[in-house]
């Protein structure tokens, strides 16, 4: 409990620092992510991270200084190059783009830790502490660098509020973009540039190997969530900042745990917390919605074989579960779930003789009838499909037609009184 008042009262100059580090960096580099993921870029962001090692060397190599400013312009060179790399090799060659990222990612990563072992041995006292671009110590950081990723934070917010409708558009429909004269070419070069920017600022926080995940695994965790990108990249920052925070109170806590790998842990936690839980679109949410739907199927079904044979009988009757099995064949568990959920939602009355329809049941059985039939005339009229091949279809889609495509339909078909088989349709 010390530990925590100590670390969020903010009273140490150092803990000040890695905070204000780590929540500038996640805001960074998790809006960006955001467009290069829904750019389906999270592999040549992955490239990127790993390309810019052999940059940060040869800029030490050549200017001898471990000044944040000089080493970030060596990893923008490579990373611009490493980019340049993949997409000449996609072009020039009939190697797909994963082979190609996967080829520079490699080489460029084996050239900057081949520069990296050659810094280590020259005996360089100054080189000290270069190795951390490699895991990342965000321990280390100071005021200096605390402002260079302040303004590369700003650049990037500010250039994505700027552009903020152009690089929608391109990340969601770039053939839309370039037929409606948006500048594709520049866009697409402002967004490449900012990431390698992101990645470049956030290396010395959680190095090379790990920058790629604080890139892309916030904005995966957050399009679990909603559909809308405001709140998409709002959400995708909240993840990072929430993951640079606990990283840095974990390695305050114990100082032998490293910062960079626990804010990669703890982000990775919240993706797949989003995966499994997320509302609609997690995995268990997706597991209940299905076997909701499934007894949806079964009720709706016995319900529309009751409307079948009072229709066949002209008549208001009362309907035995036998007599439902013998008009349609559904096993007999189903067939007991179903008038348990019908009578559960007051679709039928049990009486002494079987199980009758009440209003709100006649109503919703008809609904469900009308949809199969109307279904059925939309797939005879407008698909030209034959008549007897038109009903297993009409099945699977009649429990999931929107009031929306109803009325859609009614319009098409011009408010149609009998389906292909002339049976009527019940409107009301």
């Amino acid at each position: 409990m010390d530990n925590f008042i100590k670390f969020f009262s903010f009273s140490e100059p150092n803990v000040r620092f890695v905070v204000i580090g780590m929540i500038l960096m996640g805001i960074g580099t998790a809006a960006i992510g955001t467009f290069a993921f829904l750019r389906k870029r999270s592999l040549t962001g992955d490239a990127v991270a790993h390309s810019v090692l052999p940059g940060i060397c040869l800029a030490f190599l050549i200017f001898n200084s471990k000044d944040l400013w000089i080493l970030l312009g060596g990893a923008f060179v490579t990373g611009w190059i490493s980019l340049a790399f993949i997409d000449w090799i996609t072009r020039s060659t009939k190697l797909k783009s994963d082979t190609a990222i996967a080829l520079t990612l490699s080489v460029f990563f084996g050239i900057g830790i081949m520069l990296l072992t050659f810094i280590q041995q020259t005996g360089d006292a100054s080189q000290s502490g270069l190795n951390n671009f490699l895991l990342g110590k965000a321990a280390a950081m100071s005021p200096s660098d605390i402002e260079t990723m302040a303004i590369v934070s700003i650049i990037i917010l500010a250039v994505l509020f700027i552009f903020f409708k152009e690089f929608t558009l391109l990340s969601f429909d770039p053939d839309f973009a370039k037929t409606s004269g948006l500048p594709v070419v520049f866009l697409e070069i402002t967004l490449t540039t900012l990431t390698v920017l992101a990645v470049a600022s956030g290396i010395q926080s959680v190095g090379v190997v790990l920058m790629a995940a604080m890139l892309i695994t916030p904005a995966a965790a957050a399009r679990y969530w909603t559909d809308d990108l405001k709140k998409m990249l709002a959400l995708s920052m909240l993840f990072a900042v929430i993951g640079g925070i606990a990283g840095a109170y974990v390695s305050f806590v114990n100082n032998k745990m490293p910062t960079g790998p626990w804010i990669v842990t703890v982000v990775s936690l919240f993706a797949l917390l989003s995966i499994l839980f997320a509302p609609h679109k997690g995995a268990i949410p997706k597991i209940f919605l299905r076997k909701k739907h499934s007894r949806k199927v079964v009720y709706e079904n016995v319900l529309k074989v009751m409307y079948h044979i009072q229709e066949s009988e002209q008549k208001e009757t009362a309907v035995t579960a036998s007599a439902i099995q013998q008009k349609r064949q559904m096993a007999t568990a189903d067939i007991r779930n179903g008038i348990k959920n019908l009578l559960h939602k007051n679709l039928i009355v049990e009486m002494q003789e079987g199980y009758r329809m009440t209003a709100f049941g006649l109503t919703e059985a008809k609904r469900i009838v009308r949809l199969h039939r109307l279904w059925e005339m939309y797939l005879t009229q407008q698909l030209n499909i034959a008549s007897d091949h038109v009903h297993d279809d009409a099945e699977a889609v009649e429990h999931i037609i929107t009031p929306e495509m109803e009325k859609r339909l009614i319009e098409i078909l011009g408010f149609p009184e009998k389906d292909p088989h002339d049976k009527e349709i019940p409107y009301a």
